[in-house]
């Protein structure tokens, strides 16, 4: 997340919001209130209401958007403005809960808050891609150290681990073929992996 955030207070008015998106070349604005409590978010679509209608008949607002539309494009401050409660994710979150919550919601950024609802952070799509910018050899080490060590302490031959462009590709015989499964599943969820290639064999039987 980035933890150098702009924010607004309840009562910030509509021109303020607007020159502070401008300013920091940001969508949405979280809107706090005492010690930094995120109570609400301004995002563009909020105040693009007030353009919209400029030119339209006030009697044929509610044939053409909802109810909270038209009070939107009547607004002056944040408050008037905000979409609430906030969509927020907590700081201990994983990366892929921020993708779903952002997907789900249809947002591009979030507010990161702690345990009492205090603004930590904003984590952004951009914010979530940059885990895709992971150096090949460091993921295949993480793979290799963290993974494959653990489930598999003695193969049958060693185990290679090539990380190409992101995509894991994994091959040995292993004894513990019932393990390979769970390896597949636990080096997908690696951050910055984009697809896996498991092709782990099972040792054939000692027949003595």
């Amino acid at each position: 997340m980035t933890r150098a955030v702009v924010a607004v207070g309840r009562k910030a008015p509509f021109k303020d919001i607007v020159e502070r998106m401008e300013e920091w070349e940001v969508s949405a604005l979280p809107v706090l209130e005492g010690d930094g409590r995120v109570i609400g978010v301004v995002s563009e679509a909020d105040l693009l209401p007030k353009e919209e209608f400029r030119d339209r008949d006030p009697d044929r607002f509610t044939q053409l958007r909802r109810l909270s539309d038209m009070a939107k494009a009547g607004a002056v401050c944040a408050e008037e403005l905000m979409s609430t409660p906030a969509v927020v994710i907590h700081a201990d979150a994983t990366l892929s809960e921020a993708a779903r919550t952002m997907a789900l919601r249809h947002v591009k950024r979030l507010p990161v808050v702690n345990a009492e609802g205090i603004l930590e952070g904003v984590v952004s799509r951009e914010d979530l891609l940059k885990v895709f910018l992971r150096d090949d050899n460091d993921l295949a080490d993480e793979i290799r150290h963290d993974i494959v060590d653990a489930l598999f302490p003695a193969p049958v031959e060693p185990v290679q681990v090539v990380v190409t462009d992101g995509v894991a590709t994994l091959t040995g015989r292993v004894r513990d073929a019932d393990r390979v499964p769970l390896a597949e599943r636990l080096v997908r969820g690696v951050e910055g992996i984009v697809g896996v290639d498991c092709r782990l064999s099972a040792a054939a039987p000692d027949t003595g």
